[in-house]
Protein backbone atom coordinates (compact mmCIF):
# COMPACT_ATOMS: atom_id res chain seq x y z
CA UNK A 1 0.00 0.00 0.00
CA UNK A 2 1.14 3.54 -0.74
CA UNK A 3 0.83 6.04 2.11
CA UNK A 4 1.01 9.81 1.61
CA UNK A 5 2.35 11.37 4.81
CA UNK A 6 3.40 14.96 4.24
CA UNK A 7 2.68 18.39 5.73
CA UNK A 8 3.50 20.01 2.37
CA UNK A 9 0.01 20.87 1.11
CA UNK A 10 1.04 21.35 -2.53
CA UNK A 11 2.86 18.02 -2.65
CA UNK A 12 -0.04 16.32 -0.85
CA UNK A 13 -2.62 17.77 -3.25
CA UNK A 14 -0.69 16.88 -6.40
CA UNK A 15 0.35 13.38 -5.27
CA UNK A 16 -3.19 12.47 -4.25
CA UNK A 17 -4.45 13.76 -7.60
CA UNK A 18 -1.89 11.69 -9.52
CA UNK A 19 -2.73 8.56 -7.53
CA UNK A 20 -6.45 9.01 -8.08
CA UNK A 21 -5.96 9.61 -11.81
CA UNK A 22 -4.04 6.34 -12.05
CA UNK A 23 -6.56 4.42 -9.97
CA UNK A 24 -3.84 3.40 -7.50
CA UNK A 25 -4.86 2.23 -4.02
CA UNK A 26 -3.46 4.49 -1.30
CA UNK A 27 -4.19 6.11 2.05
CA UNK A 28 -3.07 9.27 3.83
CA UNK A 29 -1.87 10.01 7.35
CA UNK A 30 -0.54 13.03 9.18
CA UNK A 31 3.28 13.11 9.30
CA UNK A 32 3.14 12.43 13.05
CA UNK A 33 0.47 9.75 12.65
CA UNK A 34 0.82 5.97 12.83
CA UNK A 35 1.40 4.19 9.54
CA UNK A 36 -1.21 1.48 8.81
CA UNK A 37 -0.44 -2.22 8.55
CA UNK A 38 0.56 -3.18 5.04
CA UNK A 39 2.45 0.03 4.33
CA UNK A 40 4.91 -0.62 1.51
CA UNK A 41 5.80 2.89 0.28
CA UNK A 42 5.61 6.26 2.07
CA UNK A 43 5.68 9.52 0.11
CA UNK A 44 7.05 12.48 2.08
CA UNK A 45 8.66 15.89 1.49
CA UNK A 46 12.28 16.69 2.43
CA UNK A 47 11.08 18.55 5.54
CA UNK A 48 8.79 15.84 6.92
CA UNK A 49 10.04 13.93 9.95
CA UNK A 50 8.45 10.50 9.99
CA UNK A 51 9.52 7.09 11.17
CA UNK A 52 9.19 4.51 8.41
CA UNK A 53 9.33 0.74 9.12
CA UNK A 54 12.41 -1.08 7.90
CA UNK A 55 10.36 -3.17 5.47
CA UNK A 56 8.85 -0.11 3.75
CA UNK A 57 10.37 2.23 1.17
CA UNK A 58 10.46 6.02 1.45
CA UNK A 59 9.97 8.28 -1.56
CA UNK A 60 11.13 11.85 -0.88
CA UNK A 61 9.85 14.54 -3.25
CA UNK A 62 9.70 18.31 -3.49
CA UNK A 63 6.37 20.05 -4.08
CA UNK A 64 6.87 20.13 -7.85
CA UNK A 65 7.87 16.46 -8.15
CA UNK A 66 4.51 14.79 -7.53
CA UNK A 67 4.37 12.86 -10.79
CA UNK A 68 7.91 11.54 -10.40
CA UNK A 69 7.18 10.55 -6.81
CA UNK A 70 4.09 8.59 -7.81
CA UNK A 71 5.93 6.83 -10.64
CA UNK A 72 8.69 5.83 -8.21
CA UNK A 73 6.18 4.62 -5.62
CA UNK A 74 4.28 2.53 -8.16
CA UNK A 75 7.56 1.10 -9.47
CA UNK A 76 8.43 -0.03 -5.94
CA UNK A 77 5.09 -1.84 -5.67
CA UNK A 78 5.52 -3.53 -9.02
CA UNK A 79 9.03 -4.67 -8.17
CA UNK A 80 8.22 -6.07 -4.75
CA UNK A 81 4.84 -7.67 -4.87
CA UNK A 82 5.04 -10.67 -7.19
CA UNK A 83 3.68 -11.27 -10.65
CA UNK A 84 1.95 -8.52 -12.61
CA UNK A 85 -1.58 -9.57 -13.54
CA UNK A 86 -3.89 -7.47 -15.71
CA UNK A 87 -7.60 -8.17 -15.53
CA UNK A 88 -9.88 -7.03 -18.35
CA UNK A 89 -13.67 -6.89 -18.20
CA UNK A 90 -14.48 -6.65 -21.94
CA UNK A 91 -17.22 -4.48 -23.41
CA UNK A 92 -17.61 -1.25 -25.35
CA UNK A 93 -15.72 0.46 -22.49
CA UNK A 94 -13.61 -2.26 -20.87
CA UNK A 95 -12.52 -2.11 -17.27
CA UNK A 96 -8.78 -2.76 -16.86
CA UNK A 97 -7.12 -3.46 -13.49
CA UNK A 98 -3.41 -4.02 -12.86
CA UNK A 99 -2.41 -6.08 -9.83
CA UNK A 100 1.04 -6.83 -8.48
CA UNK A 101 0.59 -9.69 -6.10
CA UNK A 102 -2.61 -8.81 -4.27
CA UNK A 103 -2.15 -5.04 -4.61
CA UNK A 104 -4.15 -3.06 -7.16
CA UNK A 105 -1.59 -0.59 -8.54
CA UNK A 106 -3.64 0.99 -11.32
CA UNK A 107 -7.07 0.83 -12.93
CA UNK A 108 -8.66 2.20 -16.10
CA UNK A 109 -12.05 2.53 -17.79
CA UNK A 110 -11.33 3.15 -21.47
CA UNK A 111 -12.96 2.91 -24.91
CA UNK A 112 -12.51 -0.48 -26.57
CA UNK A 113 -10.18 1.08 -29.15
CA UNK A 114 -7.75 2.08 -26.35
CA UNK A 115 -7.90 -1.13 -24.31
CA UNK A 116 -5.11 -3.09 -26.00
CA UNK A 117 -2.66 -0.19 -25.92
CA UNK A 118 -3.47 0.38 -22.24
CA UNK A 119 -2.73 -3.27 -21.45
CA UNK A 120 0.47 -3.29 -23.50
CA UNK A 121 1.74 -0.22 -21.69
CA UNK A 122 1.09 -1.77 -18.29
CA UNK A 123 2.90 -5.08 -19.02
CA UNK A 124 5.72 -3.63 -21.12
CA UNK A 125 8.43 -3.87 -18.44
CA UNK A 126 6.86 -6.57 -16.27
CA UNK A 127 8.54 -9.99 -16.44
CA UNK A 128 6.22 -12.99 -16.69
CA UNK A 129 3.07 -10.85 -16.80
CA UNK A 130 -0.32 -12.42 -17.50
CA UNK A 131 -3.45 -10.83 -18.93
CA UNK A 132 -6.77 -12.32 -17.85
CA UNK A 133 -9.75 -11.47 -20.04
CA UNK A 134 -13.33 -12.19 -19.00
CA UNK A 135 -15.27 -14.53 -21.28
CA UNK A 136 -18.34 -12.27 -21.50
CA UNK A 137 -18.94 -9.68 -24.26
CA UNK A 138 -17.66 -12.26 -26.74
CA UNK A 139 -16.96 -10.00 -29.69
CA UNK A 140 -15.17 -7.26 -27.76
CA UNK A 141 -13.25 -9.86 -25.76
CA UNK A 142 -12.08 -11.58 -28.94
CA UNK A 143 -10.85 -8.24 -30.29
CA UNK A 144 -8.70 -7.74 -27.20
CA UNK A 145 -7.37 -11.32 -27.08
CA UNK A 146 -6.46 -11.39 -30.76
CA UNK A 147 -4.50 -8.12 -30.63
CA UNK A 148 -2.36 -9.05 -27.63
CA UNK A 149 0.92 -10.64 -28.64
CA UNK A 150 4.08 -11.63 -26.75
CA UNK A 151 2.21 -11.87 -23.44
CA UNK A 152 0.41 -14.74 -21.76
CA UNK A 153 -3.36 -14.36 -22.10
CA UNK A 154 -5.90 -16.37 -20.15
CA UNK A 155 -9.64 -16.53 -20.80
CA UNK A 156 -11.48 -16.40 -17.47
CA UNK A 157 -15.00 -17.35 -16.45
CA UNK A 158 -16.36 -13.96 -15.37
CA UNK A 159 -19.55 -15.29 -13.77
CA UNK A 160 -20.20 -13.33 -10.57
CA UNK A 161 -17.30 -10.91 -11.00
CA UNK A 162 -19.43 -7.76 -11.24
CA UNK A 163 -20.32 -6.62 -7.71
CA UNK A 164 -23.42 -4.85 -6.49
CA UNK A 165 -22.87 -1.09 -6.71
CA UNK A 166 -24.33 1.24 -4.12
CA UNK A 167 -25.35 4.86 -4.60
CA UNK A 168 -22.55 7.03 -6.00
CA UNK A 169 -20.54 4.13 -7.46
CA UNK A 170 -21.87 4.40 -10.99
CA UNK A 171 -19.24 3.54 -13.59
CA UNK A 172 -17.10 1.51 -11.18
CA UNK A 173 -18.64 -1.87 -12.00
CA UNK A 174 -16.40 -2.65 -14.98
CA UNK A 175 -13.25 -1.73 -13.07
CA UNK A 176 -14.20 -3.78 -10.00
CA UNK A 177 -15.11 -6.70 -12.25
CA UNK A 178 -11.65 -6.40 -13.85
CA UNK A 179 -10.05 -6.68 -10.39
CA UNK A 180 -12.03 -9.86 -9.69
CA UNK A 181 -11.17 -11.27 -13.12
CA UNK A 182 -7.48 -10.64 -12.46
CA UNK A 183 -7.73 -12.74 -9.30
CA UNK A 184 -9.12 -15.80 -11.12
CA UNK A 185 -7.04 -18.26 -13.10
CA UNK A 186 -8.23 -19.18 -16.58
CA UNK A 187 -7.27 -21.13 -19.67
CA UNK A 188 -4.33 -19.92 -21.76
CA UNK A 189 -5.41 -18.87 -25.27
CA UNK A 190 -3.54 -17.61 -28.34
CA UNK A 191 -6.60 -16.27 -30.14
CA UNK A 192 -10.37 -16.25 -29.99
CA UNK A 193 -12.38 -16.50 -33.17
CA UNK A 194 -15.94 -15.41 -32.54
CA UNK A 195 -18.36 -14.76 -35.37
CA UNK A 196 -21.21 -12.44 -34.38
CA UNK A 197 -24.55 -14.21 -34.47
CA UNK A 198 -27.45 -13.04 -36.61
CA UNK A 199 -29.20 -11.95 -33.41
CA UNK A 200 -26.20 -9.87 -32.26
CA UNK A 201 -25.98 -8.14 -35.63
CA UNK A 202 -29.71 -7.43 -35.61
CA UNK A 203 -29.48 -5.89 -32.13
CA UNK A 204 -26.74 -3.57 -33.35
CA UNK A 205 -28.82 -2.58 -36.37
CA UNK A 206 -31.85 -1.98 -34.14
CA UNK A 207 -29.73 0.15 -31.84
CA UNK A 208 -28.53 2.22 -34.79
CA UNK A 209 -32.12 2.94 -35.74
CA UNK A 210 -32.99 4.00 -32.20
CA UNK A 211 -29.93 6.26 -31.91
CA UNK A 212 -30.39 7.82 -35.34
CA UNK A 213 -32.17 11.14 -35.61
CA UNK A 214 -33.52 10.25 -39.05
CA UNK A 215 -34.72 6.65 -38.46
CA UNK A 216 -31.62 5.29 -40.24
CA UNK A 217 -30.51 1.64 -39.93
CA UNK A 218 -26.95 0.64 -40.75
CA UNK A 219 -26.28 -2.33 -43.03
CA UNK A 220 -24.82 -5.69 -41.98
CA UNK A 221 -21.27 -4.80 -43.02
CA UNK A 222 -21.23 -1.78 -40.74
CA UNK A 223 -22.92 -3.79 -37.99
CA UNK A 224 -20.07 -6.31 -38.18
CA UNK A 225 -17.52 -3.52 -37.80
CA UNK A 226 -19.39 -2.24 -34.76
CA UNK A 227 -19.43 -5.76 -33.31
CA UNK A 228 -15.66 -6.01 -33.82
CA UNK A 229 -15.09 -2.70 -32.06
CA UNK A 230 -13.80 -0.96 -35.19
CA UNK A 231 -16.62 1.61 -35.11
CA UNK A 232 -19.05 3.01 -32.60
CA UNK A 233 -22.72 3.02 -33.54
CA UNK A 234 -22.57 6.77 -34.15
CA UNK A 235 -19.49 6.41 -36.38
CA UNK A 236 -21.26 3.66 -38.34
CA UNK A 237 -24.31 5.91 -38.76
CA UNK A 238 -22.09 8.73 -40.03
CA UNK A 239 -20.41 6.41 -42.54
CA UNK A 240 -23.79 5.05 -43.67
CA UNK A 241 -25.07 8.59 -44.15
CA UNK A 242 -22.02 9.59 -46.23
CA UNK A 243 -22.41 6.51 -48.45
CA UNK A 244 -26.11 7.13 -49.06
CA UNK A 245 -25.58 10.82 -49.75
CA UNK A 246 -22.83 10.02 -52.24
CA UNK A 247 -24.94 7.41 -54.05
CA UNK A 248 -27.83 9.84 -54.42
CA UNK A 249 -25.75 12.50 -56.18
Amino acid sequence: MIVVATADFELYHDVVGELRDRGVSFTTVEPDGELPDGTEVVIVSPTDDISVPADAETVVAASDEARTAVEEAVAVLRGDGGRTVVGVDPGTRPGVAVLVGETVVSAFHVPLADAVETVRREVEDAPDAVVRVGDGARIQGATIVNELEDVTVELVDETGTTPYLGTGARGMGDVLAAVNIARRTGSVVDSRDVEPTAGELQRIKDRSRHESDDNRTIDEGLARRVAAGELTVQEALDEHRVRRDSSEK
